[in-house]
């Protein structure tokens, strides 16, 4: 399962749906998300439409890494420039945390750009953020399908994590399937901070499908 930290959802997955700020200067950001996909979930969405390998019988994945985003309290940058192009070093990091070079640079391009680091520190801060967080038991190896509140996914992230609070993560889902948890970071990755904006966009009501594991 620990492989499965470093397994991106997909390209296409959206961000979240908040006030972009285009070509906004690099670094300028109040701190990052972590966006975990269910990966399940998005294999039962489109991924297997897709032929997505990470969709492939015997995967195993649960939540994967879908991307390390810097966020304003209002908002987020995106696609800050100039743009620089990623090194074979940088994107060699990239691969512990991402399963494509295509992936790799769309991460970059959008998120790492705003980021103000270079792009081996931004991939390499990406998996530090992933490797901050413990999934809590009950998602580590899902063989049956669960229905579970959105509260009571962030409960469980919460108790697996001291100090992160459900005020400070978001559920998202579509169609009434788990898509993936959202966690706020400060900027230094040490710490949890609250994200009024993030916490408002969850899903929020009735239970929702947690597909088993490939």
């Amino acid at each position: 399962m620990r492989r499965a930290a470093f397994v991106a959802a997909a390209l296409l997955t959206a961000t979240p749906a908040f006030e972009q700020a285009r070509g906004a200067e690099p670094g300028a950001f109040d701190f990052y998300v972590l966006a975990l996909s269910w990966s399940p979930g998005f294999c039962a969405l489109e991924g297997d439409r897709k032929e997505r390998e990470q969709c492939a019988p015997g995967s195993g994945l649960g939540f994967v890494v879908h991307g390390l985003w810097p966020q304003h309290e209002r908002g987020y940058p995106t696609a800050c420039g100039p743009e620089r192009n990623p090194s074979r070093i940088a994107l060699d990091e990239a691969r512990r945390v991402l399963p494509s070079e295509g992936l790799a640079r769309h991460q970059w391009r959008k998120h790492g750009t705003c980021s103000g680091l270079d792009p081996q520190a931004y991939f390499r801060a990406t998996g530090q953020a992933r490797d901050r967080i413990a999934i809590p038991e009950r998602f580590r190896d899902v063989r049956a399908g669960q229905s579970v509140s959105p509260i009571d996914i962030e409960r469980a992230f919460a108790a697996a994590n001291p100090g992160l609070r459900p005020d400070m993560m978001a559920v998202a889902c579509r169609r009434g399937a788990l898509q993936e948890v959202r966690i706020c970071l400060d900027r230094n990755l040490k710490g949890f901070v609250t994200c009024r904006e993030v916490d408002r966009s969850g899903c929020r009501g009735g239970d929702l499908r947690v597909d088993p594991v490939r």
